[in-house]
């Protein structure tokens, strides 16, 4: 091994396997003589990599902590064992675990050889997980979802909607947002005129392609999301006081539920969707404290009918 850059990478790579070497370990790995690896880790060092040399029995080399993360440079093996879990901590209930997983698999697509791919595809494939969140995302989705955000880059998506229709999309991604344990993708609609989310669970196919999305300006990713989970799918919405802390109503209410602020004076602001007055009227009781109903009308007449249905036996 003759050519110094090659023998530099290289050097590198071993000290991310091992803690210790001898300059003479270094030489017959790499081939060279102890004198050439002194003039490499010379090089390392002028590169910014904290390279320490101790003497006497137990001496060596080692990669020091530094003020930056130096390159990884890993085997195709350990590629693939990244990569397969990655895919695995994507998936999972984390947000921010897998907020960064995505982030590093759309690294990892990137320079991953063909070959490596498929082995981590079909390695993901054959896997069974216990416990696995109900609204499972395809892994190459959120990869392409990732870069098409990060690179603001015109993308279709074939989609499934709550009812099962399906329909093809136009859009220009512009966030990811994890919210519990499901996965949705904030994008302007180019056929709709507006932005719009999508669970990424329901998304069969993405594209991503070349052209880059027009600059605009992107509404609050996490507040919009918020407001379609809670609010569009569903029929009626209600918005009520609660009396109990943020804290608490937090722990009750989840964030796929329904929107809470605090109003201060030990009273929270629950803005909450439903199909049926029925199931409202049930959410808001079980909650167990006072409720004050603000919107909408209809949902306080029902609840008066069935406060006046409830009577206790006399």
């Amino acid at each position: 091994m003759t050519d110094p850059t090659t023998r530099v990478l290289r050097l590198l790579g071993l000290f991310q396997t091992r803690a210790l070497w001898t300059s003479e370990e270094l030489a017959d790995r790499l081939g060279v003589t102890t004198r050439s690896i002194r003039r490499d880790i010379d090089r390392l060092r002028e590169l910014g990599y904290p390279v320490r040399a101790s003497s006497g029995t137990g001496g060596g080399y080692q990669l020091g902590a530094g003020g930056s993360l130096p390159p990884l440079l890993l085997a195709e093996d350990e590629a693939v064992a990244i990569a397969v879990c990655l895919r695995l901590a994507a998936g999972g209930s984390v947000a921010g675990v897998a907020d960064s997983a995505v982030r590093i698999l759309a690294k990892l697509d990137q320079v991953m050889p063909g070959r490596a791919r498929e082995q981590v595809s079909a390695l993901h494939d054959s896997l069974v997980t216990v416990g696995t969140p109900a609204a499972v995302v395809d892994p190459a989705i959120l990869m392409a979802a990732s870069r098409a955000c990060r690179d603001r880059l015109r993308a279709t998506l074939r989609y499934v909607a709550r009812d099962g229709e399906e329909s093809r999309r136009r859009i220009e991604p512009a966030s990811l947002v994890a919210v519990s344990y499901r996965w949705y993708l904030l994008a302007f609609d180019l056929d709709r005129d507006d932005w719009r989310s999508f669970r990424l669970d329901r998304v069969r196919e993405l594209t991503v392609g070349t052209l880059r999305g027009a600059v605009r300006e992107v509404p609050d990713p996490a507040a919009y999301i918020t407001r379609s989970v809670t609010r569009s799918p569903y029929r009626h919405v209600a918005t009520a006081r609660v009396r109990m802390s943020l804290a608490d109503l937090a722990d009750r209410v989840s964030p796929l539920a329904g929107e809470i602020r605090d109003l201060g004076d030990g009273w929270c602001e629950l803005v909450t969707g439903g199909e049926t007055l029925d199931y409202l009227a049930v959410e808001l009781m079980l909650l167990g404290t006072e409720v004050e109903v603000l919107d909408p009308p209809e949902l306080v007449e029902h609840l008066d009918a069935v406060c006046r249905r409830l009577r206790p036996a006399r």
